[in-house]
């Protein structure tokens, strides 16, 4: 859990966002605060808006009007600051590139290469062994914790991660999240993710940030996600203890 002193103050502020396509409203006045230090779940149904949402947050698509700063400054001021997860990587299975060289390309000075030793190990993963096998050879677990260990080479503030447990198992999924956990406590990185597992995400988030074309609901999901939110985001037949797509 985020530490007694982050507790009031907000990293990431949203206010009035409106973002649409060729006249098409996708999110409509969206006004929320993530807290420093907290994992954050965006969640809703399919169609949402909640790749939309966190690409705007990122300054990767424009939106009509409203504001987002990240503690304090605009998207564009604070790059270095921010690591990206996307949920699909897709790699050519015969592409002839090692886990180390994927990582190097994120280096901008070579020497630097025991930064991806410690990143490796930081996520569970052994630098010597899996940093000389060829990207396309990994699991999708594995991979993950790659794409993981890429967004974090520059020690970010902020982790935005888009599905980070799509394609993988039960247990890989777990660790994931055990990981991310890790991250929030020892490095005090303030984590914001795309999530459908509803179930997985309330053990594990301090947040949520519920779509469905507007703004739902937000704030510590014991209070955040009642029945009642859960039908207006899945529907009337919502079962809380079915909820697996």
């Amino acid at each position: 859990m985020p530490s007694p002193h982050h507790k009031h103050v907000h990293e990431i502020s949203v206010e009035h966002l409106d973002v649409g396509y060729d006249g098409n409203v996708i999110l409509s006045d969206l006004s929320f605060t993530i807290p420093k230090g907290s994992i954050t779940a965006i969640i809703g149904p399919n169609g949402s808006g909640k790749s939309t949402l966190m690409k705007a947050m990122l300054g990767l698509i424009p939106f009509d009007k409203g504001k987002v700063t990240i503690s304090g400054h605009s998207v564009k001021d604070t790059y270095g600051k921010i690591g990206y997860v996307p949920q699909r990587f897709d790699v050519d299975q015969s592409f002839p590139i090692t886990v180390r060289e994927f990582l190097e390309l994120a280096l901008k000075h070579k020497e630097h290469s025991e930064r991806i030793k410690e990143v490796l190990g930081e996520v569970g993963l052994n630098p010597i062994t899996v940093g000389r096998m060829q990207i396309g050879a990994l699991s999708g677990g594995q991979m993950q914790r790659v794409l993981i260990a890429r967004a974090i080479m520059t020690d970010p503030d902020i982790l935005f991660l888009d599905e980070p447990a799509t394609g993988i198992d039960v247990a890989g999924e777990q660790s994931i999240f055990e990981l991310l956990e890790h991250l929030q406590n020892d490095h005090a990185t303030t984590i914001v993710m795309i999530s459908h597992e509803v179930n997985v995400i309330e053990k594990h988030v301090d947040n949520v940030i519920c779509l469905n074309r507007g703004l739902v609901c937000s704030g510590p999901p014991a209070k955040a996600l009642s029945n009642k939110v859960m039908k207006e985001l899945y529907g009337d037949h919502y079962e809380r203890h079915d909820h697996k797509h």
